[in-house]
């Protein structure tokens, strides 16, 4: 039996952040109960790409939750969103601070209905702070906080990241490890509690290399300058003949070794502390005199740390992935089964579903006593 099996989330919470969290409740057992604005649902569920008009980016958020449709702002509807609450271990919600004060859910009032709730809030900013209305995302809270001026190019243009670090690592990740762990207060206590995830201060802990220099010596991280900026030669991204590229990580002395070794680096070169500029430009002459199959074949088991940048499709052709199970679940949109993006719940914590669809808005009002 999953280790959520008895818990009950009700689920504010639209996009990215929250359903992904939830998400990976309802990978533990948890039910989640999904609560969408009446006439067009989560915003998601407009966003592309689609099969058959459905959004492949909710379906895979989404799946196995339930949905009901609810206008918030209706006395009626609202009271019935009380007595689902009443029943309900969990609730998450990603407003604006001040949003769910208005419509009378705030923690304070919904603690009255259930004084052992535990009360999760996902926002940019937190709620008590002189950017708490400030609208953002990823990209702001990224730029907000230092990170994007650490990845420039050659120009100085920062680089426009590919993944959404600060809602899935600075919101939803940290979102279910407070949720647990509030779940395990409330078994000494008995009572809920509110946690507040604030995603741009959560993305700070990325920096953690940067924040004991910063902090203790006043030695402030630049672009290209430093050990994971593009810095060090231990720590580089080289191309290589065929003009792929290379990303060469020996940051241990064993691992270094064995890569000036096997490329035939010349000794005076081999001491990085001296000129790492210079060894850096050694190092890519090097690297660009041979072919990636060729670099690839030269460094096979022999503990360099270097690997060849993929395509997101070569990525998924390894034979890894299939043999660790890794896109094993499978999901359901409309008539199409696709594989659903991997869960970080481990296997035998998991809720035991081969197969699951992401519901359609208002799908289980009925099931739990709405209109």
């Amino acid at each position: 039996m999953p280790p959520l099996n008895d818990i009950t989330v009700i689920d504010f919470s639209t996009l990215l952040p929250g359903p992904m969290a939830t998400g990976i409740l309802a990978d533990a057992g948890a039910k989640i109960i999904k609560v969408e604005r009446p006439d067009s649902g989560d915003e998601m569920r407009s966003y592309p790409p689609f099969v058959d008009e459905k959004s492949i980016n909710f379906a895979m958020l989404n799946k196995g939750k339930h949905s009901i449709s609810a206008d918030l702002k209706d006395e009626a509807q609202r009271t019935q969103i009380k007595e689902l609450i009443a029943r309900s271990d969990v609730l998450i919600e990603q407003f604006r601070p001040g949003v769910m004060q208005r419509l009378g859910l705030d923690y304070e009032q919904v603690k009255k209905i259930n004084p052992q709730i535990i009360y999760c809030s996902i926002n940019g900013w937190g709620s008590h702070a002189s950017k708490t209305q400030m609208p953002g995302h990823d990209l702001n809270f990224m730029a907000e906080t230092g990170i994007l001026s650490l990845t420039t190019d050659s120009t100085g243009k920062p680089s426009l990241p590919p993944i959404l670090a600060a809602d899935i690592a600075g919101g939803a990740y940290p979102a279910v490890i407070n949720i647990l762990l509030a779940l395990r207060q409330r078994e000494q206590t008995g009572t809920g509690c509110q946690v507040e995830i604030a995603m741009a201060e959560n993305l700070y802990p990325f920096l953690y290399w940067a924040l004991g220099n910063a902090f203790a010596l006043q030695k402030w991280p630049e672009p290209n300058n430093d050990l994971v900026t593009g810095g060090s030669p231990r720590y580089q991204i080289y191309r290589t003949k065929d003009n792929r590229y290379l990303a060469a990580a020996p940051l241990e002395q064993k691992f270094w070794n064995n890569f000036t070794r096997l490329i035939g680096l010349p000794d005076e070169y081999a001491d990085d502390q001296k000129n790492p500029a210079l060894t850096i430009e050694k190092v890519a002459d090097i690297i660009k005199s041979k072919t990636s199959s060729q670099w690839m074949e030269i460094f096979a088991g022999q503990d360099t740390c270097c690997s060849l940048i993929l395509s997101l499709q070569e990525a998924l052709a390894d034979p890894h992935w299939a043999e660790r199970n890794v896109f094993a679940q499978k999901q359901k949109i409309k008539d199409v089964q696709v594989a659903a993006y991997p869960s970080v719940v481990a296997p035998g914590l998991r809720q035991n579903s081969p197969e699951l669809t992401a519901p359609e808005l208002g799908e289980h009002n009925a099931k739990h006593g709405l209109a």
